[in-house]
């Protein structure tokens, strides 16, 4: 029995995906993640006039971690140290700090 081979491959689609966070004393905020080889400086974020920082990025369906990187210093959440264990949306990482969580 033979089987029909596939024509093409499939690429899964990227999907533009909101990440944001809140500081108000910020100079500068970047993304920092399994995305983009953990670059501090690759992925900058803008700020609104609220404070509100955010980046869309292309991503395809998967899972990913990532910190934000904000004047210079990683962290999972701007208010939150990278030694906290309380932060939600958060996973231990290889060097016993946190790291953000994304699904998409």
């Amino acid at each position: 029995m033979s089987f029909p081979k596939p024509s093409h491959a499939v690429i899964p689609q990227s999907h533009n995906t909101e990440l944001a966070c809140h500081s108000d004393t910020a100079m500068a905020v970047f993304l920092a993640g399994s995305f983009n080889g953990w670059s501090p400086t690759a992925t900058p974020m803008k700020k609104g006039e609220d404070g509100q920082w955010s980046a869309s990025l292309p991503l395809a369906p998967g899972r990913y971690e990532y910190k934000f990187v904000v004047d210079g210093e990683w962290c999972c959440e701007p208010e939150c140290t990278s030694e906290s264990v309380h932060c939600t949306h958060c996973v231990m990482n290889e060097f016993g700090t946190m790291n953000r969580v994304l699904e998409v």
